[in-house]
């Protein structure tokens, strides 16, 4: 019996044994052969510089990766460490339009993914560019509008003050006629990225996937659809792009595609400086600088490293993506200082080989034009120019509201615009009163609607193009962020009444509107207020403001149009007088009144009084 129990124990054993190496034999190949589940960018166009691939998947590192295609080739490849990640740089720029086949194999077997090089759009679909001829107006997409009823969020989601409250592309497009009669010509849509699974990310800012639109807005096509119906209108896009950084729930943070993807990690980086002024400084350490372009915005928002080549590849075919996908005019470049110098430039470049019209505007929150103009592009410092088209007009934004609200004097006005000599190109500067980040002008302490009338009257007629975050036209409330951006009225399913209809606007609502709708028809309709140049004739008051606006200010009346602003910022009636001599007003005789008065002041050798109410700005042509 004993016998027999160990002759069928040692055949149990051989058959278990034999049984197990069929079983490997059979399972390690699915184990171990390569996986291709993400390619980044998700396609790409003939006729363009070759693109890197960055692929994510499993088993990537040591397997070989081969492309199928006419007059296409895998140049080389560098695959991470733990095999999730592989980069692939294809030579593809004389390739046709055509559908590749993207091959990882190894000795377990291969994966295959497909890959589209299409045709480029024409130079119609867009990609023109937006300029001091504009008007832009700022959209937080997820709080203007819900037009997908599918899509809409619950009564107990938009009341949260942080949470996603359901607008979305098909509710901007269904708004269009609102913005165009306004007199919008650019429309400029926070970011659209896939922010899931960020439950406060309605903003866009905090992407977890820089090529995918995030479901809350609707799909790409939803994006692509808007974007067309702008251009049929003849209208442009603008598209909110941040290079510095990503969300800290974007699959990158805890699994890089390399070890210095970002500028420390989730465990151990420093926060970034929200003060600039080190950077231009030529006496500054690297230690002063640092935390600037390398530490975490917010302490939450993982820093990428534009220093690393492939990073920076990365980033800029991103944007191009973007730009050819929807036919972009322009892009808003969020938190633009917080990138080193040197890749604006080679951003920059790259686009404008491709899009020679795309312009760009930089965020550079800070009130110091010796700051605001170090960023701009067009000059270099320290042996480089950024080749950004403008920074925002930070320091005019913190003016128009310092001396109309708080009764700084007027001569604050001056101090800045004296330094646009900073800027090489301060014809090109965007002007606002408010955005996204900033309470709303009606929420600063002491604020009237007649400083709101003010202010906008001075934005619509100072060089640069203005821009308008949307309500401030219907002059909304809303303190510090988040309550600057509660929802459009109208937009959603809220109950509130809707301000994009004049018969459901209140009396509020409809006087501002259509005092701003006024203003920018006058812009439309009078050249020299959106390109023209600006010469100050009245800045040393400290309650008054003058200043003309001709094509050419180097000389006096010349049969060609000038138009004449005049600001009253007290409390109080008061007459301006102003000496034309010497001014590009210089043998005027006749001031036509545009907006703002119904006077027609009378010049008496070369001398002119305005009679201006309490909180007013008047119009005028001059002839």
């Amino acid at each position: 019996m004993k016998l027999k129990s160990m002759f069928h124990s040692l055949i149990a054993s051989l058959l278990f044994g034999a049984l197990s190496t069929i079983a490997a034999q059979s399972v390690s190949p699915a184990l171990n052969k390569p996986v291709i589940d993400k390619i980044d960018p998700p396609n790409w166009w003939a006729d363009m510089p070759s693109p890197m691939l960055l692929i994510h998947g499993e088993h990537l590192s040591g397997a070989r990766i081969s492309v199928t295609g006419r007059n296409v080739s895998v140049e080389k490849t560098q695959a991470s460490q733990n095999g999730h990640w592989a980069f692939v740089w294809l030579r593809s720029a004389h390739a046709a339009p055509q559908t590749l086949h993207i091959t990882a194999s190894n000795s377990d077997g291969n994966a295959q993914a497909d890959f589209e090089l299409q045709q480029r759009k024409p130079a119609s679909a867009g990609f023109q560019g937006f300029s001091s001829t504009d008007v832009m107006y700022l959209i937080m997409t997820d709080r203007f509008a819900n037009g997908n009823t599918a899509n809409a969020q619950s009564a107990e989601e938009r009341a949260k003050p942080r949470g996603w409250h359901g607008g979305d592309f098909q509710g901007i497009e269904q708004h269009l006629d609102y913005l165009q009669s306004l007199g919008i010509t650019t429309v400029w849509t926070t970011p659209v990225y896939n922010n899931i699974p960020s439950p406060q990310s309605y903003h866009g800012y905090s992407a977890t996937d820089m090529y995918a639109v995030d479901p809350h807005f609707g799909t790409l096509a939803d994006y692509q659809h808007l974007a067309s119906a702008l251009h049929h209108r003849g209208m442009k896009i603008v598209l909110d792009t941040v290079p510095n950084h990503v969300g800290p729930a974007h699959p990158w943070v805890k699994d890089s595609p390399l070890p210095d993807w970002f500028h420390g990690t989730a465990e151990n980086h420093t926060v970034a400086k929200t003060d600039f002024q080190s950077i231009p400084d030529p006496h500054s350490s690297w230690r002063e600088r640092r935390d600037i372009t390398e530490g975490w915005f917010a302490n939450a928002l993982p820093d990428l490293n534009q220093e690393n080549p492939l990073v920076a590849k990365y980033l800029i075919q991103n944007a191009i993506w973007w730009i050819e996908t929807a036919g972009l005019d322009g892009l808003r470049i969020d938190t633009f200082p917080y990138v080193n110098r040197a890749f604006w430039q080679e951003f920059h470049a790259q686009l404008h080989a491709l899009y020679p019209k795309l312009t760009t505007v930089g965020e550079v929150f800070n009130s110091d034009p010796t700051i605001t103009s170090y960023f701009a592009g067009g000059v270099e410092h320290d042996g480089v120019d950024t080749g950004l088209y403008t920074p925002f007009d930070f320091p005019i934004y913190f003016t128009l509201r310092s001396v109309l609200i708080h009764q700084e004097p007027m001569t604050k006005l001056e101090d800045v615009l004296r330094q646009d000599r900073l800027y090489p190109h301060p014809e090109r500067l965007v002007t606002f009163l408010g955005n996204h980040d900033t309470m709303r002008f009606l929420n600063e302490p002491g604020a009237t609607p007649a400083e709101l009338k003010m202010a906008f009257a001075l934005l619509a007629t100072l060089r640069g193009m203005p821009q308008i975050y949307s309500g401030d036209e219907i002059a909304m409330q809303g303190g510090a962020d988040p309550d600057n951006r509660r929802n459009f009225p109208g937009g959603f399913a809220d109950g509130q009444q809707s301000a994009f209809a004049s018969a459901t606007r209140t009396a509020e609502q409809q006087q501002m509107f259509d005092w701003v709708r006024m203003l920018l028809r006058l812009r439309r309709e009078h050249p020299v207020l959106q390109s023209g140049q600006q010469q100050d004739v009245l800045d040393e008051d400290p309650t008054a403001f003058a200043y003309v606006r001709a094509g050419d200010v180097s000389h006096g009346c010349d049969g060609k149009e000038r138009v004449l602003v005049a600001a009253n910022n007290a409390d109080q009636p008061r007459t301006v007088t102003l000496n034309m001599a010497d001014t590009a007003l210089a043998g005027c005789s006749v001031l036509h009144p545009l907006a703002g008065s119904d006077e027609t002041p009378q010049v008496h050798d070369h001398v002119v009084e305005l009679h201006l109410g309490p909180k007013q700005v008047a119009i005028y042509a001059a002839s």
